[in-house]
């Protein structure tokens, strides 16, 4: 036999049990406060063609779009984001509008992976199809707010913006339509490269000093930030349509979120918020966080002309999209992972080879009860069944012998309290149930 080197591509992983079961549980909660908010579940492939793909991200996004050609000769491609299948899919079947989806699987980019950044990543996304109302962009606000809340973040902040704001900021600075969006990706880039490093790319990319120091003026520093820097740029941008019609979504949204009980407080206009990805239209917004500083764990935003691209008509559209794998690493670095590592929390011992079909019996009533259990199925002796229950985090631990057996009773001894006791049978049920309830 020849030995293979095992290996995994390079921005990949493995999830283990005790990793994925963890995992799971970020998603439940995620997709139960989507719910919550009435989104209802959806799934496309993970493979699109690849034209489907292509022309919708910017030159940068589609530079990685993992593309191939397969045996019969189409060219296809991984989906890049959750957001595109979307629209493809709305254009292609008659849904009742307005539509809200939500969406939780694997997206694949051909990134540089680093902290927090991988080529095989999920993405938590909801969406809204079908009105052009901004309350629908506070409705997608309000569900990434109460998802982080309901996962136990509480110190965070949601940037927001407005495309049209930003437009009307670039007419004032005297800058093209056309090069409008160029103009985006480079502001984009602000909390990576710093201010020099954004003003550097704009010259290098032939737009004016005179120009860049104009709108730059209005995007950074503090003073241009919240209530004060909203009503500052309501002044300046005044007579520009675009710029008016921004600032007005973007007082709108922040009412809706006050009536919505989304603490305003963690809620902060923010200027030089861009939102790299060419199909946004409106209102746009994401959601950072200091400790760990990893980027953002969230973003979103209205994207009015995408789905028009495949459905030939103007379909309006926001959405949110939550990062599975920034979140989970934020959470193991604020330690808020649970104690928990099984996805069963009964084990059922086999005291002897004798007793195999009344241990198997026993579990069978207790899976037909709704609790998960795990049989032991080596013929090893007692105290390594209970070192393989600690070893898993199993919380309880049956035990039936021969003497337990002749009486219509079963041990069951409890892991964490190290303590035990001796039940009849027909109360075991009930008995595992209130031990369950007890610790959560």
């Amino acid at each position: 036999m020849v030995k293979m080197t095992p290996q995994i591509l390079k921005g990949t992983r493995d999830f283990l049990p005790p990793q994925f079961i963890y995992r799971k549980k970020v998603m439940k909660i995620i997709a139960r406060t989507f719910e919550q908010f009435g989104f209802a579940p959806m799934e496309t492939p993970a493979l699109e063609y690849a034209d489907t793909l292509e022309g919708k991200y910017g030159e940068e996004g589609d530079r990685l779009i993992y593309k191939f050609e397969d045996r019969g000769g189409r060219k296809v491609a991984l989906r890049y984001d959750l957001t595109v299948p979307l629209a493809r899919v709305v254009a292609m079947y008659p849904l009742e509008k307005p539509f809200r989806r939500y969406q939780i699987a694997p997206v694949w980019r051909a990134d540089k992976p680093q902290k927090g950044r991988y080529r095989e990543f999920w993405q938590c996304d909801a969406d809204i199809v079908g009105t052009p109302e901004v309350w629908a962009d506070a409705e997608v606000i309000a569900v990434t707010y109460f998802a982080l809340c309901n996962l136990g973040f509480n110190e965070f902040t949601i940037r927001i913006n407005n495309r049209k704001l930003l437009n009307g900021l670039a007419l004032y600075g005297g800058i093209p339509e056309k090069d409008m969006a160029s103009f985006f990706r480079v502001i984009d880039k602000a909390e990576k490269v710093g201010w020099e490093g954004v003003k550097n790319e704009l010259i290098n990319k032939n737009f004016s000093p005179e120009t860049i120091e104009k709108t730059i003026t209005l995007m950074e520093g503090e003073d241009s930030r919240g209530e004060e820097g909203l009503r500052k740029l309501k002044q300046i941008l005044s007579g520009i349509p675009s710029g008016e019609a921004g600032i007005k979504e973007i007082e709108v949204i922040q009412s809706c979120l006050a009536k919505l009980k989304v603490d305003t407080g963690l809620v902060l206009f923010d200027p030089s918020l861009a939102r790299g990805l060419d199909y946004y239209t409106g209102p746009i917004f994401e959601t950072v966080i200091e400790t760990p500083r990893i980027g953002s764990i969230s973003g979103g935003g209205r994207f009015d002309g995408l789905i028009g691209l495949f459905s030939g008509k103007e379909v309006p559209a926001t959405g949110t999209s939550l990062g599975l794998e920034r979140i989970i690493t934020a959470m193991e670095e604020l330690r808020m992972f649970p104690a928990d590592s099984t996805i069963a929390p009964v084990l059922v011992t086999v005291f002897d080879q004798n007793l195999v079909e009344e241990s198997l019996e026993i579990a069978s009533e207790l899976r037909t009860a709704g609790i998960n259990v795990e049989v032991y199925l080596n013929r090893d002796k007692l105290k390594k069944q209970l070192d393989y229950a600690n070893k898993k985090g199993i919380r309880l631990v049956i035990i039936i012998g021969s003497e337990e057996k002749e009486r219509g009773e079963v041990v069951v001894r409890d892991m964490e309290q190290k303590n035990q006791l001796t039940v009849f049978r027909s109360e075991l049920v009930k008995t595992i149930h209130s031990k369950l309830s007890q610790q959560g």
